[in-house]
């Protein structure tokens, strides 16, 4: 969702609590798709039918919310999924929800089904969707973080990301042994717009002799003279890191910075792209969807509402939307220092 959401006025039975008992609930999957998203929706179906709750499905995210694409879902309904990437859900972008009359609409929609609690599984854009939602209208919202980016604050770990950690140093295990075999440096892209923890933990797993991420400034001059510092007492393999929202502009522009300054390098660009968000969730991540999903449900049984459910410690923790989607994950200095000395 963008961040110009037109807000509308609240509807007469608006409250930033449950108004009555939680006995109907829905699921859905919004943004990005992310690995464990299936698990979460495993978790909350089955809970809520352990609570004698009614349970139903809202297919592609807020659009199908809109469209009143809402179908019950039964045990059945989740079982053989845990396993699976993506959602069943579905998910999908609706500019219509930015919009106060889009909104209206999705919640006529949930009351047709007399749905009075919604469990959202998605990023910073959907929570942005919820909060705006449950701000105009009588339905609790709770939020779950699934986002390969990690780039949610309230939580130590986002449903998908560890996957998409995984997946990206097994590919880039794999070009250091082509790099290795021609004496090539290779500059790999992975997923990131606004966050460069994807980048940080798969290059630090990898042994990348640098990583480039959003947060923080990227000096081409200082990679042009440990390239060339490297060269000199003869290390010729080289891994670069680059998250896709590097200041910078990527790795295809750090490419041709880089064989402009040190044009006698073999240097080949590899963007790992949308295979990041694919394939079969690892066990945390379906540990961690499972655990969301589970508290989600009997949060919303407790009264909760406009709140993120994430995992800090080892231990639930509930962050308001509001600060869940204005707050973002920070990146140390240390992890740098870790690069720039294991990688030497």
């Amino acid at each position: 969702m963008a961040s110009d959401i037109k807000t509308g006025t609240p509807d007469s039975n608006a409250s930033g609590k449950t108004m009555s008992k939680v006995t109907n609930i829905a699921v859905l999957t919004s943004g990005g798709d992310s690995p464990g998203m299936n698990a979460a929706i495993r978790a909350v179906v089955r809970t809520g039918i352990y609570h004698k709750l009614n349970v139903y499905g809202v297919m592609y995210g807020y659009k199908g919310m809109i469209k009143g694409d809402i179908i019950k879902m039964e045990s059945k309904s989740v079982a053989n999924i845990i396993q699976r990437g993506g959602t069943v859900l579905k998910t999908a972008r609706s500019k219509e929800f930015y919009e106060y009359e889009g909104r209206k609409e999705a919640y006529n929609q949930l009351k047709k089904h007399n749905i009075n609690g919604v469990v959202v599984i998605g990023g910073d854009g959907s929570f942005k969707g919820a909060l705006a939602f449950n701000q105009e209208f009588d339905i609790p919202c709770i939020g779950l973080p699934g986002t390969i980016d990690k780039d949610i604050a309230g939580t130590d770990f986002t449903i998908g990301f560890d996957t998409a950690v995984n997946t990206a140093v097994e590919a880039i295990d794999k070009i250091r042994d082509t790099a290795d075999a021609h004496d090539r440096l290779f500059i790999v892209e992975v997923m990131g717009r606004d966050a460069g923890y994807i980048a940080l933990h798969s290059g630090i797993a990898t042994g990348a002799e640098h990583i480039l991420v959003p947060e923080r400034k990227t000096n081409i001059e200082d990679i042009v003279s440990a390239l060339q510092a490297n060269e000199r007492r003869q290390k010729l393999v080289n891994i670069i890191v680059v998250a896709e929202g590097d200041a910078y502009g990527g790795a295809n522009e750090v490419s041709r910075t880089l064989k402009e300054k040190v044009p006698h390098l073999d240097i080949r660009v590899c963007i790992l792209g949308h295979i990041q968000r694919g394939g079969s969730p690892s066990c945390i991540d379906r540990v961690i969807a499972s655990r969301l999903g589970f508290a989600a449900v009997e949060s919303l049984l407790e009264g909760r509402s406009n709140c993120m459910i994430g995992i800090v410690n080892n231990l639930l923790q509930y962050t308001p939307l509001e600060n869940a989607i204005k707050d973002r994950q920070k990146i140390d200095e240390n992890w740098f220092n870790i690069t720039r000395i294991l990688a030497s």
